[in-house]
């Protein structure tokens, strides 16, 4: 059995089978996911598992170079969107790397969510509550 807290089979594939630059997307409940994209659904309920968890377990199971967000998120969701900044600034702290934060229009968000490798569906259901992760590497 794996010693790293992500225990999800199919995110445990996308994260071993991830090159440098290959992107990911971690969403919310309501979030589209296009019909070329791997839908990984992990929504049980409305909140569970949330999305700050997801992204936690994510961050400690790959290495992360980028990401995008949706100027929606800061604007709509600002507490939501501060301690994903917060999770993010941990990561940078621990790995020594600084992790590249994009902003974009949510629709142009959703437009490049068509390349991502797959789409992580959480039962988040904050507004905007998304996240788009490029692969870095460990050395």
């Amino acid at each position: 059995m794996i010693k790293h807290p992500l225990l999800n089979a199919d995110m445990n594939l996308l994260a071993a089978t991830l090159g440098h630059t290959d992107e990911i997307t971690i969403g919310d409940a309501g979030l589209p996911v296009p019909a070329a994209v791997q839908r990984i659904d992990l929504a049980l309920t409305y909140g569970v598992p949330g999305f700050l968890e997801t992204v936690r377990v994510w961050l400690a199971s790959c290495q992360v170079e980028a990401v995008v967000m949706a100027e929606e998120f800061a604007k709509v969701s600002p507490d939501l969107h501060q301690a994903l900044l917060a999770e993010l600034d941990k990561e940078a702290q621990c790995t020594g790397r600084d992790i590249l934060v994009t902003y974009v229009a949510h629709d142009a968000f959703k437009q490049r969510t068509a390349h991502s490798r797959a789409i992580i569906k959480t039962g988040e259901c904050t507004p905007y509550a998304n996240v788009i992760f490029q692969s870095g590497v460990i050395f």
